[in-house]
């Protein structure tokens, strides 16, 4: 039985790629690069800012770029319409939360960013644990993270679902031992998760309902693709 259900933050629950699209070119300008495309910026999220940075500018610029990058990006997430929730999150937050499961957030963003996101759009409530990179031994795709998470929740890892957009997210959810829905709203195409084969991959957030609901009538453990 699923009794606690951890979702990844940017492109699973949340769209704040408006965001890093305009502190990553702000940082860019000011170190005297080119802009990026938002679908390029879109495309390297996923493994916390510090190796965005590293993509775009290089090590021995990283820690400048940093400097650079996360005031603004502060002040970013905080403009009108920076950040939305996706379509269906809201529904699903308030149907599992309402059903008593356990929620928490994995992220390899930094906490600093993750919470303001979280305030910003009311969803900081729902949330049982919310544990970051900066917080963790390791970021994903170790499993480190989901872990710890199970831990603090009394879980063991059966009774735990991780929800993500990807690749990283289902390695490391199949590093973790742990049942995994993709969701094909974010950085990673349908196709690339399909390869690494999670439990379900689905078009949208709340069809994750069906699948709990289904879970909790069969105690189902396979693995299967929708």
């Amino acid at each position: 039985m699923i009794k606690a259900v951890i979702f990844d933050l940017d492109g699973t629950l949340v769209n704040a790629y408006s965001a890093v699209s305009q502190s990553v070119n702000y940082t860019l300008n000011a170190l005297g690069f080119f802009p990026r495309s938002h679908d390029e910026i879109k495309r390297s999220v996923g493994g916390g800012d510090r190796k965005l940075m590293v993509h775009f500018v290089g090590e021995k610029l990283a820690d400048r770029a940093m400097k650079i990058y996360r005031p603004h990006h502060t002040k970013a997430l905080g403009l009108e319409g920076a950040v939305k929730l996706l379509p269906g999150a809201w529904r699903i937050l308030k149907f599992l939360k309402g059903r008593g499961y356990k929620l928490a957030i994995a992220s390899n963003r930094p906490t600093k960013f993750t919470r303001i996101i979280l305030k910003v759009l009311g969803i900081l409530e729902f949330f049982d644990v919310v544990l970051c990179a900066d917080r963790a031994d390791r970021p994903k795709p170790y499993p480190d993270m989901l872990w710890a998470i199970a831990k603090r929740l009394n879980f063991n890892k059966s009774e735990v679902l991780y929800v993500g957009d990807m690749t990283i997210d289902v390695k490391c959810a199949h590093k973790a031992g742990v049942r995994m829905v993709a969701v094909a709203t974010g950085s990673s195409f349908k196709k690339e998760l399909k390869e690494l084969k999670p439990w379900h991959i689905i078009s949208r957030i709340d069809q994750l309902k069906k699948i709990i609901s289904s879970s909790a009538r069969e105690g189902t453990t396979g693995r299967g693709n929708e």
